[in-house]
């Protein structure tokens, strides 16, 4: 069912947090209990972005149903629907990141500077929707079910908001905005200002094991642009064979 082991101890805490989710829809309707709730459980769902980047590159499941469900409550977590980081991100970003010009979560102002972490941060997730669809207009069937999910997703959020207002948004609204705001956030560090054409020069790299451990490696960042298909558990098998190509100063240590 699983294409790869590593991904089961993941899925099962991600489902888990669903599962937490929607027991306190129907359960709980004290304002103060949801809001904590919100607020101590965005940093957790936070990582889940990274999560569902990783389903976007390599799917999790073999049947393809079990991958639009899972992709359901990945949407609700961070706000990234069916095939839209597969469009924006996929390819579209790992096509253009070495050109300003062309790049989705472009760093670079059309004037040619850098932009701030908080301009970038906005631009990236308030465009994020719209350049994923004019990806998409090269991959008519992929952004055919881009559409379809999403739609469908909204109109299962508006109906859960319409039947329970208060707790769908704490638990589904909000968590939906601060996902896509956090995962452009959490971009910015990997790629802002290194203008190259060098792939081995354009990403940073962060080895702490904790970083690691809660983002499936996103942090052998120049590995994963070496080759996006390689799956994230292999990342730090990959990052060893490139490493020596990697300038030392885009590599964090991992005592950091």
């Amino acid at each position: 069912m699983f294409r790869y082991p590593a991904d089961r101890l993941p899925v099962a805490i991600i489902l888990t947090f669903s599962i937490v989710d929607f027991c306190l829809y129907f359960m709980v309707d004290t304002v103060w209990i949801l809001a904590v709730f919100w607020l101590v459980m965005i940093i957790p769902k936070g990582k889940i972005c990274a999560w569902n980047h990783h389903h976007q590159h390599t799917p999790t499941f073999k049947p393809k149903v079990l991958n639009r469900i899972l992709e359901f409550f990945y949407a609700l977590h961070t706000g990234v629907t069916t095939n839209l980081w597969l469009l924006h991100h996929v390819l579209g970003h790992h096509q253009n990141y070495l050109d300003q010009s062309k790049d989705e979560s472009r760093w670079r102002r059309e004037s040619g500077e850098t932009m701030g972490e908080i301009e970038y941060t906005l631009n990236v997730a308030a465009t994020a929707y719209p350049r994923g669809f004019e990806v998409g207009r090269r991959y008519p069937k992929l952004q055919k079910h881009f559409l379809f999910y999403s739609a469908l997703t909204f109109a299962i959020v508006a109906f859960l908001v319409w039947l329970k207002p208060l707790p769908a948004l704490f638990l589904f609204v909000l968590p939906m905005i601060c996902g896509l705001v956090l995962t452009s956030w959490a971009t910015y560090e990997h790629h802002s200002d290194l203008d190259t054409d060098n792939p081995f020069e354009a990403s940073r790299n962060n080895l702490n094991r904790f970083y690691n451990i809660t983002t499936g490696n996103l942090g052998y960042h120049t590995a994963h642009h070496y080759k996006q298909g390689v799956h994230w558990s292999r990342l730090p098998e990959l990052h060893e064979k490139i490493k020596d190509k990697i300038p030392p100063h885009l590599i964090k240590s991992a005592a950091l």
